[in-house]
Parts: C-alpha cells; sequence; structure tokens
C-alpha cells in the first residue's frame, strides 16, 4: 500500500519538528514541510538523516494572501493530510497588528483556500492553535473561571493592541477563527481539528536545537538552569504540556475521526516557575546551591488564585496519558546538559 502525503507549514518549528519525526516514525506517511528558505531546508534534511519520505518546499512571507498558492497548484493534488503550524510566536515587535495579527489569519486563510482550490484529495485539516485562543491574559488569574475546549478568548482588536502578549493571543484566536469561518462559507470536503497547546516544554526534537537562547517557552526552563543562586525565580505560572504529546495529538487527529470538528485542549495540569525550579533543583543534584532554589512551598498560594483549566474532554478523545511536570523538565534540563557538556 503506497503512503500517503502529509503537507506540515512551518516545519522548522518547535512542535513540527516533533510532529514530522513521529510520522516519520509510523512509517506510514511521506512528509512535505514548507520552510522560508532553502538554507533551512537543507539544515532539516541533514537532522532527519536525509529521510527519504521527507521533502521540502518554501513559502516565503505568509502574510502575503496567495503564498501558498503556487506550491499547492504544483504539489496540492499529492497531499492527503494538511497540518497548518506556522504562525509568528514572538514578542520583540513594533506594530502588534501588522507583524502578529496579520501573518496568523493570512497565512491560515491562505493555506486553507489553496488546500480548497488545488488539493483534492485531502480529507483532513489540521491547525495548531492555541491556550491563546482559549483564554485572554485578564482572565488567567480568576480562580472562578474554569477553561475548557468551548472556552474562547473573545478579546477585542482595540483591547488586543495594547500590549505585544495580547496582541498574539488576540492573532490566535482571530487565526483559529478563521478557520472555523471558513469551513462554513467554503464547504470543503475535508474534517477540521485545532489543537490549542498551553505552555508547551520539552527537549528540542535535535540537540543541534539547543543553543544559548531557547525558544519562548523552554527558555523558561534554561532560565533556571543558568540562574545564580542570590536570584529570584521568575513570577511565571500557567498551565503546561509537553511537546511530544502536542506532537502526538497532531499525528492521531490526521486518522482518529472521534476528533473531527473539535478542539483539543492540551492541558496537562497548572505551574509556576517555583515548581520548575523546585525539579531542577531535586532531580539534578549537581546544580543545587549553584543555581536560583526560590521560595520552595510559595506555589500554593499562586495556583490558588489562576483560573482552572480542564482538558478532560480532550484527553477522553485522544485516549493516552500526558506526561508529567517532573518528566518534561527532567528530559529539557538533561538535554541542555548533555549539548553543553560537550
Amino acid at each position: 500500500m503506497s503512503k500517503q502525503t502529509v503537507f506540515i507549514s512551518g516545519a522548522t518549528g518547535f512542535i513540527a519538528q516533533h510532529i514530522i519525526q513521529q510520522l516519520l516514525d509510523t512509517n506510514s506517511f511521506k512528509v512535505v514541510g514548507s520552510v522560508r528558505n532553502l538554507e533551512k531546508a537543507s539544515s532539516l534534511k541533514a537532522n532527519f538523516k536525509n529521510h527519504p519520505d521527507l521533502s521540502f518546499v518554501t513559502v516565503g512571507d505568509i502574510s502575503e494572501p496567495d503564498a501558498f498558492d503556487k506550491i499547492f497548484e504544483e504539489h496540492g493534488s499529492q497531499f492527503d493530510y494538511l497540518l497548518h503550524t506556522a504562525s509568528p510566536f514572538q514578542f520583540n515587535v513594533s506594530d502588534y497588528e501588522k507583524e502578529l495579527v496579520v501573518p496568523a489569519v493570512n497565512g491560515t486563510r491562505g493555506v486553507f483556500k489553496a488546500a480548497v482550490k488545488f488539493a483534492p484529495n485531502v480529507k483532513k485539516f489540521v491547525v495548531t492553535s492555541s491556550f491563546a485562543a482559549i483564554g485572554a491574559p485578564a482572565d488567567y488569574e480568576n480562580s472562578k473561571i474554569v477553561f475548557n475546549e468551548k472556552s474562547w478568548n473573545n478579546q477585542s482588536l482595540q483591547e488586543a493592541l495594547n500590549d505585544p502578549v495580547s496582541a498574539y493571543c488576540y492573532s490566535k484566536a482571530a487565526a483559529e477563527r478563521e478557520v472555523w469561518t471558513l469551513q462554513k462559507e467554503l464547504k470543503p470536503k475535508f474534517a477540521i481539528t485545532a489543537v490549542n497547546p498551553v505552555y508547551v516544554f520539552g527537549p528540542q526534537c535535535f540537540d543541534s536545537s539547543v543553543t544559548k537562547t531557547l525558544n519562548t517557552s523552554c527558555e523558561l526552563i534554561n532560565s533556571i538552569v543558568h540562574s545564580k543562586p542570590e536570584m529570584p525565580v521568575p513570577e511565571i505560572s500557567g498551565a503546561y504540556i509537553d511537546v511530544r504529546d502536542v506532537a502526538r495529538a497532531h499525528v492521531e487527529s490526521i486518522t482518529n475521526e472521534k476528533t473531527d470538528g473539535q478542539r483539543l485542549f492540551m492541558s496537562e495540569d497548572r505551574f509556576t516557575m517555583q515548581n520548575v525550579a523546585d525539579v531542577i533543583n531535586k532531580d539534578f543534584p549537581q546544580l543545587q546551591g549553584k543555581i536560583s532554589k526560590g521560595n520552595p512551598g510559595s506555589d500554593k498560594a499562586v495556583i490558588e488564585r489562576m483560573a482552572q483549566c480542564d482538558s478532560s474532554a480532550t484527553k477522553t478523545l485522544l485516549g493516552f496519558k500526558f506526561k508529567d511536570l517532573e518528566e518534561t523538565v527532567v528530559d529539557t534540563v538533561k538535554q541542555i546538559l548533555k549539548v553543553e557538556a560537550n
């Protein structure tokens, strides 16, 4: 039986690389990944050991409405499944709407329309959304709120443009809404699943991706590894999920019809940076006394103030156990220390 082909946008991303790895590990799929330039494609090819079932195409600025058209016109008939993971995730921006909102919405609209127009065999469209589409930042510290798969970030664009974090959150909500709106308007033959992860921790897919500064979420763990004993632990809290579980949710969504039309709320539990520091100090005795210890026990009061996250419906749909905080932090730190030792 010939292998089916999965197109994945934003193939260089933290989550995307794990998805590609898991798809190739099944030995059931060919994967075509989109990258911004050929240089990134060649380094990824090398990381995946020039796997015969993996190829790359270049897609430029996804804020251009027709950014995906040429690739889909040329290759779209080969695609059986479509995973859209590409979206800007950065806070160091000056024009929030232009640099965050427009690329997120246009990229989603562009790939969706290209699929409808040029990819007649696509059976499933999986979009990487975010917890940012589920809840607005103003609600994160309201213990009376319980977020679940049906929750939405209802912040207005005007409110969102006050700061980069709100603008990013709005961009994710707007991009996901675009998917469900286009489904109603264009009535595609393919089914849709949205994957909405909270803070995504876990090791990089390849050791070569471990650099001085890591991707936004893993940098939180990295900052504790490289802290000094006298430094306070950052006052950051939220909910977490392991990158390998997020990737698995994408891969399982491809063929699991129970996920059709669903939003998957990828959250294992809540955390504070004190919890992260506690795990690192406990499980890495070689770091004790060299890094920040913070104030053990201070996490309880912080978590009590936070909104609750109920991902039970998602866990039932997917049917696998998510990794806990200790496992995801330990695996992340082990990789950092291994790379730095070399």
